[in-house]
């Protein structure tokens, strides 16, 4: 499998985990989504900034919707070390 960028060190945050652990989610499909370059329920635009992004360099966003309705955002900083799985409003 080619993927779009390097995704440095993966993290989650604990808000992430206890909830994807609760629906009974891995994270694991997300991160691969995200680095193939499908950034699930993002605008248009964020969809060209990251294409942008991948190719000038830039922080990557994808957001995806859980079945309660949540969303998860799956971001990689610029300078590609780190990968962050994380809820709206974490850090």
């Amino acid at each position: 499998m080619k993927t779009m960028f390097p995704l440095g060190k993966l993290r989650i945050t604990n808000g992430a985990l206890a909830l994807l652990d609760r629906l009974g989610i891995s994270a694991e499909g997300f991160v691969q989504r995200h680095v193939l370059g499908d950034w699930g329920d993002v605008t248009d635009g964020d969809k060209q900034s990251n294409e942008l992004a991948v190719e000038m360099g830039g922080r990557i966003l994808s957001a995806y919707r859980l079945p309660d309705g949540t969303n998860l955002w799956v971001t990689t900083e610029p300078d590609r070390t780190t990968t962050t799985i994380l809820l709206p409003g974490e850090s």
